[in-house]
C-alpha cells in the first residue's frame, strides 16, 4: 500500500481544494493515470498515480487539504481484475478514408449540446436555444426541455428540472481561485490610489489590415489575426517610453522593468485567471497571437503552471468580448496600471468637418496614482491610441517620413 500525498505547488501555497475524482474509489488505476484534479489559489494541476493497482480514496470533493495530506491509497499488491484492458496505444491515422455521416444536417450550432430529437425540433421551430434550460448531463439539452421552452414561451426556469416558480437557495463552498481573487480585489482597492483616465480609439485601420491580411496570416503562421497583437504592441512600445506605468512600488523603493511581461485576463468557468507574456517587446505579432491562444487554452483546461501566472508587469483586459463599452478595470497587484478594451462600435465622428461613421473603441486606464502622475497616464494612454490608429508606427515606433528626415 502506498500513499499519495498532496504535492507541493508554490512556495506561498500552503492548501489546496480537491476538485474531482478523475477514478473512482475501488477502481483499477495504472501508473501515471490522471487520479484527480486539484485546485490552489493559482491554478488547477493534476495529480498521476504514482504505481498501479486499486485506487482507495481518502478525501471528499470540495474538501481543503493542506500541502502534504494524504489524498489517496493505492494497493499496489492487488491482483489486476480480470476484463481490465492495458491502456490503448496512441492512435495513428488511418489509411482507409472516414465514413460520411450520413445524419440530417440540422440549423443548430456545434457549441450547443443536444440529443439528436432536441436539435431536430430546434432547427424545425427555429427556437432560441438561449431560452431553454437544459436538464441533462453536463449541460445537455433534451427532448422535453425543447417542448418546456415551445409551451411556455418568455417563461425561464433557472433551476436543472425546469420547474416555475422556483424558490430554491443553494449555497457552495467558495473555492480557493474564487478566495483569492476576492482578496486580491479587495487589497487592490485598499491598498493603491487608483484613478481611471479614458480615451478611444479608432479602429479604421487595425480593422481594415484584418481584413486585407487575415488569410495570408493564418495561411503563414498558423494562427488567426487578432486585435490581442496591436494592443499588446502598442502598449509594449508606450511602456518603454513611460517606464514608471510599467513599474510598481516595493516599501519605498520604485522597481523598474526593461521589459513588458504583459499579462492577459482570461476568463474561465473557475473564475479570472491573469497568465503572462514574456517579453512582448521582442515578440512579433504572430508569436503575440499563438501566445495568446496557448495561455487561453490552458486557461479554460486549468492547464496554467505557476511561472505562467506571475511576474506580469502590466495587464491587458478585453471586456469588449462580452459586450461592456466602458468600465473601470481594478488594478492587477503588484502592478500598478491595467489598459481596459471594450467593444467595438459604430459611431459618428466628426472627421476634417464632416461626420463619418466609424468603428470606434473606448480605452480606460486604471492607474496606481502614488507612482504614476497624472501627465504619464494620459501621455501613455494618447501613445497607445496613435499607435493604434496608425499601425504603420508598430513597425518602428515612429513616422516612417519622419524617420527617413530625422525629425
Amino acid at each position: 500500500m502506498i500513499e499519495i500525498k498532496v504535492p507541493t505547488v508554490g512556495e506561498s501555497i500552503n492548501e489546496v481544494t480537491l476538485l474531482k475524482w478523475t477514478k473512482k474509489d475501488g477502481e483499477w488505476v495504472e501508473r501515471d493515470e490522471v487520479i484527480a484534479e486539484l485546485e490552489s489559489e493559482k491554478a488547477t494541476f493534476e495529480v498521476n498515480a504514482e504505481k498501479a493497482g486499486i485506487l482507495k480514496t481518502v478525501g471528499k470533493e470540495g474538501d481543503t487539504l493542506n500541502i502534504g495530506d494524504v489524498l489517496a491509497n493505492i494497493d499496489d499488491a492487488a491482483p489486476k481484475p480480470e476484463g481490465i484492458a492495458a491502456p490503448a496505444p496512441v492512435a495513428t491515422t488511418s489509411a482507409q478514408p472516414a465514413a460520411v455521416s450520413q445524419a440530417p444536417v440540422t440549423a443548430i450550432s456545434n457549441d450547443i449540446k443536444a440529443s439528436p430529437v432536441a436539435s431536430a425540433i430546434i432547427a424545425d421551430k427555429k427556437v432560441d436555444t438561449k431560452s431553454i434550460t437544459p436538464t441533462g448531463t453536463g449541460g445537455k439539452i433534451m427532448k422535453q426541455d425543447v417542448l418546456d421552452a415551445i409551451n411556455n414561451p418568455g417563461k425561464k426556469s433557472f433551476v436543472s428540472d425546469g420547474a416555475l416558480f422556483s424558490r430554491n437557495v443553494r449555497q457552495e463552498k467558495m473555492s480557493a481561485l474564487r478566495r483569492t481573487i476576492s482578496r486580491r480585489l479587495v487589497e487592490s482597492k485598499n491598498t493603491t490610489a487608483m484613478l481611471t483616465t479614458f480615451n478611444e480609439v479608432d479602429m479604421t485601420q487595425i480593422m481594415e489590415i484584418r481584413k486585407q491580411y487575415k488569410d495570408k496570416f493564418k495561411e503563414g503562421h498558423g494562427v488567426n489575426l487578432g486585435f490581442m497583437s496591436f494592443f499588446a504592441k502598442a502598449c509594449a512600445i508606450a511602456l518603454g517610453e513611460w517606464p514608471s506605468v510599467n513599474a510598481y512600488i516595493d516599501g519605498d523603493q520604485i522597481v523598474y522593468h526593461d521589459y513588458a511581461d504583459i499579462s492577459i485576463a482570461v476568463s474561465t468557468p473557475r473564475g479570472l485567471t491573469v497568465p503572462v507574456m514574456r517579453n512582448v517587446e521582442s515578440l512579433s505579432m504572430a508569436d503575440i497571437e499563438k501566445k495568446v491562444v496557448e495561455l487561453a487554452a490552458k486557461a479554460r483546461d486549468s492547464k496554467l503552471t505557476a511561472d505562467e501566472l506571475q511576474g506580469g508587469t502590466f495587464t491587458i483586459t478585453n471586456g469588449g468580448v462580452f459586450g461592456s463599452l466602458m468600465s473601470t478595470p481594478i488594478i492587477n497587484i503588484p502592478q500598478s496600471a491595467i489598459l481596459g478594451m471594450h467593444k467595438i462600435q459604430e459611431r459618428p465622428m466628426a472627421i476634417n468637418g464632416q461626420v463619418v461613421i466609424r468603428p470606434m473603441m473606448y480605452l480606460a486606464l486604471s492607474y496606481d496614482h502614488r507612482i504614476i502622475d497624472g501627465r504619464e497616464s494620459v501621455s501613455f494612454l494618447v501613445r497607445v491610441k496613435e499607435l493604434l490608429e496608425n499601425p504603420a508606427l508598430l513597425l518602428i515606433g515612429k513616422d516612417p517620413v519622419k524617420a527617413l528626415l530625422e525629425l
